[in-house]
């Protein structure tokens, strides 16, 4: 009775709600009079209001990761790399922003809807792996383990994306701000981790290797 077509439309209705009125405002009426259909197809799909927002997570991160997925891969791992973060994450959350507060942030999500999300979101991280892992075969990652590496660039696009939104960056700086820094990011992968507790506040004198080439938006 309720197809792929009213699920959609169920979902873009959530997401619009959100994006104007916040969490508070969306419910499984609002979401329901929005498309113009009885509660109880929101009922049949969903389930209730935190299935509703279970699948706004899934749908952000499916998003997200088909995203990177299509991203074009080229002999630059590097530049592969910062495009997917600079272009296409932060095209996500620029285009979703209530999408990325739901599924990414989880800002107002409930501790036991959030830890559902979790899945979907691994599923997404899988997608990230493989732009990480092509620069361990030229020692891009100065001996960090793939799960260390995708937790520093997944943390830095997420601040970057919350920052841009919060200030409302005009869109040309936003993406260079964005190049610039996933670029010194991965430029500082070539050389080892720090260790914890260890002083960083000293000069070394060492300058790190050049590794970033400029990644359009």
């Amino acid at each position: 009775m309720h197809g792929d077509a009213t699920r959609r439309a169920l979902l873009d209705a959530a997401e619009r709600i959100l994006e104007a009125k916040g969490v508070e405002a969306l419910s499984v009426r609002s979401v329901a009079e929005a498309v113009g259909t009885t509660t109880r197809a929101v009922y049949t799909i969903f389930g209730s209001k935190d299935g509703l927002l279970v699948a706004l997570g899934a749908h952000a991160f499916d998003l997200l990761a088909a995203a990177v997925d299509a991203q074009p891969v080229t002999d630059d791992p590097v530049a592969d790399l910062v495009g997917a973060g600079a272009v296409t994450f932060r095209g996500f959350a620029v285009t979703h922003p209530a999408l990325f507060r739901i599924g990414v942030q989880r800002i107002s999500v409930p501790a036991h809807v959030a830890t559902t999300m979790s899945g979907p979101a691994n599923a997404a991280l899988r997608s990230l792996h493989v732009r990480i892992a092509r620069l361990a075969t030229s020692d891009g990652m100065g001996g960090r383990s793939l799960d260390d590496a995708a937790f520093e660039f997944h943390a830095l696009c997420e601040g970057l994306a919350a920052v841009e939104l919060r200030c409302a960056l005009p869109p040309k700086r936003g993406a260079s701000l964005w190049a610039d820094a996933l670029g010194s990011l991965v430029s500082g992968w070539g050389e080892p981790p720090t260790p914890a507790g260890s002083s960083t506040d000293k000069p070394t004198g060492r300058r790190l290797p050049s590794r970033r080439r400029r990644v359009d938006a």
